[in-house]
């Protein structure tokens, strides 16, 4: 990350106003428990000033490193994003809505590093694997595979005593 990730909110004009901001490991780090720890992005703010209130677009496109649910190796995972923020001028400081905020008038930046950061965390997919490659075999760590297969257990077919008794009255149907 190169520079803040602040908007100059008093010294915007009216009007279509842009802002890029780039965001690598050293954005990361500051999310101590955040999952992703390194990243090349672009976030893109484009935002358009009237009287009453600023909206906000937000376009961020790169990539993360990320952990593979299945091998645990790390993969880049892209990014590609378009978020919405609506910032209204209020007498205090508000985000009721997930898409707006109300900012007092006499604030004078809007910092959007929390903002960016979830809109990457959102927009990564919830099962986090290696894509397969162009003829549909897994790309992930064929020695990390190996060896969960060595560990897992095949054809056991345990069964918990306490629910032999329900089992029992849904087979009796």
């Amino acid at each position: 990350m190169s520079g803040l990730l602040n908007i100059p909110i008093s010294g915007l004009k009216a009007g279509h106003n842009s802002f890029e901001f780039k965001i690598n490991r050293a954005f990361f780090e500051q999310f101590e428990e955040s999952e992703v720890k390194e990243g090349e992005l672009t976030a893109v703010a484009e935002a358009d000033k009237g009287a009453s209130h600023i909206d906000l677009t937000i376009m961020i496109s790169g990539t993360v490193s990320i952990s593979c649910d299945k091998c645990l190796r790390m993969f880049p995972q892209p990014v590609d994003c378009v978020n919405r923020l609506l910032i209204k001028f209020g007498k205090t400081h508000g985000e009721d809505d997930a898409e707006m905020i109300i900012l007092p008038a006499d604030e004078h930046d809007l910092d959007l590093k929390q903002f960016i950061y979830e809109y990457i965390m959102l927009s990564l997919p919830i099962r986090r694997m290696h894509p397969d490659d162009s003829y549909g075999n897994s790309t992930c760590d064929k020695e990390m595979l190996e060896k969960l297969k060595e560990h897992s257990v095949h054809g056991v077919d345990e069964t918990d005593p306490r629910w032999d008794g329900l089992k029992k009255l849904m087979n009796d149907k």
